[in-house]
């Protein structure tokens, strides 16, 4: 039996019950690639561009939405129409980092509302369960998917040793 690392992208996809993981890997497959790309820009333009730009080529398109200086709900519609043309998931870098309930509020309201756009978001975990199961009742229904933040590599980082270890 081939070990994880050797399975196609296709394999891997059927060997997992959450829908978004099987279009990430079925997208992988299609691409015959892993590339995501951090799009750490200011404007809506130069998001659009990059997008439009690299698209044929990733799988995932990274976005820090709140520093996009001119914001507005037509820029998700085009976002969301890019990554439609161009077979890639959005995945907003939020960090996420409260308590349940005004995760909740960030996550699927606000004048991002994240959850209605982004397929992947991620938080820290510093809050505790609280913060995965508020973001999981906004996301989990609109069938979106979380990455945990255990550590980082920012200089300076305070969550290291038994920290990391326990959690």
């Amino acid at each position: 039996m081939a070990s994880y690392s050797q399975k196609t992208y296709a394999q891997r996809g059927k060997e997992h019950a959450h829908p978004l993981v099987k279009e990430l890997f079925a997208t992988m497959e299609r691409k015959q690639s892993n590339l995501s790309l951090a799009a750490d820009v200011s404007t809506k333009a130069e998001l659009l561009a990059l997008a439009d730009t690299v698209g044929p080529y990733i799988c995932v398109l990274k976005t820090h939405i709140d520093v996009v200086s001119d914001f507005d709900a037509d820029l998700v519609e085009r976002l969301q129409a890019l990554a439609a043309k161009h077979d890639f998931l959005i995945f907003e870098d939020r960090k996420f980092a409260d308590i349940g309930n005004t995760v909740k509020l960030q996550y699927g309201g606000g004048i991002y509302r994240i959850a209605d756009w982004a397929h992947i978001t991620n938080c820290h975990v510093i809050p505790g369960e609280g913060i995965i199961q508020g973001l999981a009742e906004v996301g989990k229904p609109k069938g979106r998917g979380l990455l945990l933040l255990a550590e980082m590599s920012s200089a300076g980082m305070l969550a290291t040793g038994a920290y990391t270890d326990k959690n």
